[in-house]
C-alpha cells in the first residue's frame, strides 16, 4: 500500500494557499492547512474535508518562532514527517510603497513574513523533510521581484505599482531560495520558487484576470517533482522565469 504523502501550506485557508491544499488534497496527500486564525483556519479545514480532502488545521503565525515551532511539534505527532512544504504566506504591506517616502517600519513588516517567515518555517521543517522519501519545498514568489522584468533591457522601468517592501521581498525570497538550494545539493531536497501569476485574490483587491486554481498549478507541479527534478529555480505556468 502507498504511503500517504504529508504537505504543509501556509497561509492556506483561503485564495492561492487554499487551491495549493485542495490541488495536492485531490491528488491523495494529506495536507495541513496552515493559518493563525483559528477560525479561518477551521472554516478551510471543514471545507476541504467535505471535498473530500484529507486537511487538519496547523496553527501557524510565520512571524513567531514559538508559533512555528508549536507546527512542527503537531506535524511530528501526527505523521512523523513532511513531503512537502509551501511557503505561501504573504504580505503585501499596501501598493503605494514609493522609495522615497516610505514608512521603513512596512519594509521591515513586509520582509519579517515574506522572507524571514519562509526561512523560519523552512529551518522548522527541516528535520522532518530529511524523513521524506521525495521532500520538496516551494517558495511561493512573484515575477514582481523579477529584476529582468522589472526593468527593460535597456533600463528602462516597466509599468506597474512601485512597492518597495512587496517586489523587493520577493527579489530576496528568490535569492534565499538558490542559497538553500546551494546547501541542500548534496541531499534529496528540491527547493524552488513559483509564480502564481496575477491572480484575483484580496491580497490585490481581487483585480487579478487569474484564478487562485490557475495561480495554484505551478505550486503544485513543484511540490510533486519526480527526483531529478529541478532546484533553485523560479517558475511559472509558461516555464522558466529570468530574474
Amino acid at each position: 500500500m502507498t504511503e500517504t504523502k504529508i504537505a504543509l501550506v501556509t497561509g492556506a485557508n483561503k485564495g492561492i494557499g487554499y487551491e495549493i491544499a485542495a490541488g495536492l488534497g485531490a491528488l491523495g496527500w494529506s495536507v495541513g492547512v496552515g493559518a493563525r486564525d483559528d477560525a479561518r483556519r477551521e472554516e478551510a479545514v471543514t471545507r476541504l474535508r467535505a471535498a473530500g480532502v484529507d486537511a487538519f488545521g496547523v496553527p501557524l503565525n510565520v512571524t513567531d518562532d514559538r508559533s512555528v515551532a508549536g507546527a512542527a511539534e503537531l506535524i511530528a505527532n501526527r505523521a512523523g514527517r513532511l513531503d512537502a512544504l509551501v511557503n505561501n504566506a504573504g504580505i503585501t504591506g499596501g501598493w503605494s510603497q514609493q522609495p522615497t517616502s516610505v514608512d521603513l517600519s512596512i519594509i521591515r513588516t513586509v520582509v519579517e513574513t515574506n522572507v524571514l517567515g519562509a526561512v523560519r518555517v523552512t529551518n522548522a521543517m527541516l528535520p522532518l523533510l530529511r524523513r521524506s522519501a521525495a521532500p520538496r519545498i516551494v517558495n511561493m514568489s512573484s515575477t514582481v521581484g523579477s529584476l529582468a522584468r522589472q526593468s527593460g533591457p535597456d533600463g528602462e522601468t516597466t509599468t506597474g505599482p512601485v512597492a518597495v517592501a512587496y517586489a523587493p521581498s520577493k527579489t530576496f525570497l528568490n535569492a534565499v531560495t538558490v542559497q538553500y538550494a546551494r546547501e541542500l545539493a548534496d541531499t534529496n531536497i528540491l527547493i524552488n520558487a513559483a509564480c502564481p501569476g496575477f491572480v484575483a485574490t484580496d491580497l490585490n483587491g481581487f483585480r487579478g484576470v487569474r484564478s487562485p486554481k490557475e495561480g495554484a498549478a505551478t505550486a503544485i507541479r513543484l511540490a510533486t517533482l519526480p527526483d531529478g527534478g529541478p532546484t533553485g529555480g523560479f517558475f511559472e505556468d509558461a516555464g522558466v522565469v529570468p530574474w
